[in-house]
């Protein structure tokens, strides 16, 4: 109702690309990533006339503190070097590149964009 009264609005939600292209063993999570991009698209179709904007960001390995907290000696780099091996361009991603996604996405500039989910994964996820 608050966007609708300021006369529209941004939402991004968060998910990843297991909800496109789900990995053997992961069923209740791909299920779940796959009802969110449906939530996505449904919410978007549902408030376009409000010029509420929704859309979603497939998120692939990023450089976090969930990785430091996981590495044994508090240095990821093992971390991230494997998991480099894995995506098509090589490298982790940046926290920075997704908080400019969702920038970019929340902004004027993407007043046409809606009811999209956007891969940010660096090639992984092998369906658009």
């Amino acid at each position: 109702p608050i966007m609708k009264a300021r006369g529209g609005g941004a939402i991004v939600n968060a998910s990843i690309g297991g909800g496109k292209a789900p990995n053997a063993g992961a069923l209740p999570t791909s299920v779940m990533r796959a009802a969110g991009l449906n939530l996505t698209k449904s919410l978007a179709q549902e408030f376009a006339a409000s010029n509420i904007r929704v859309n979603a960001i497939c998120i692939g390995y990023l450089k976090s503190m969930q990785w430091i907290r996981r590495a044994e000696n508090g240095d990821p780099s093992s971390i991230y070097e494997n998991f480099s091996q894995k995506i098509p361009m090589g490298r982790m991603g940046e926290a920075e590149e997704y908080a400019d996604l969702v920038a970019f996405l929340s902004s004027k500039r993407a007043s046409y964009i809606t009811g999209t989910a956007v891969n940010l994964d660096g090639g992984l996820c092998p369906v658009v």
